[in-house]
């Protein structure tokens, strides 16, 4: 299965006194993958709202930390393509430190596709599921 990789730098508002990684920015880390693989396929988050008339919240998150990140390290986060559904679609996800490839931690985020005009559930777009689905394949 491919995995689209992204890397990030962990700056220092991302980190506590610690300098330790906040939980709740790992999963910023990956929504910056998931823009940045739409972004390659041709597509935004705007032309989204716009073109299609949806969004894409998230429904359900996971994540199973295992080694913190710090201040410093370049991340590399992974995605791949996990459940899909006609509205929904399941990014897996890993984030490792750059220079060890040591995993930090790994889990998910599930999408749904959101109709702007009734506010309920809807088909994704055909044209991004099948980009998203050759991309991650």
């Amino acid at each position: 299965m491919m995995v689209f990789r992204f890397d990030i730098p962990v700056r220092w508002v991302d980190t506590d006194a610690l300098k330790v990684v906040h939980y709740s920015n790992y999963f910023r880390y990956v929504e910056e993958a998931e823009e940045e693989l739409y972004r390659s396929l041709g597509f935004t988050f705007k032309e989204l709202n716009e073109k299609y008339e949806i969004a894409i919240p998230r429904v359900e998150a996971c994540c199973r930390y295992k080694v913190p990140a710090r201040y410093g390290d370049i991340l590399t986060v992974g995605l791949r393509l996990g459940e899909k559904t006609e509205k929904t679609m399941r990014y897996d996800f890993e984030i490792q430190r750059k220079s060890d490839d040591e995993l930090l931690c790994s889990g998910y985020l599930k999408v749904i596709g959101l109709d702007l005009g009734t506010w309920k559930a809807t088909t994704l777009p055909a044209d991004l599921t099948v980009k998203v689905a050759d991309a991650l394949k």
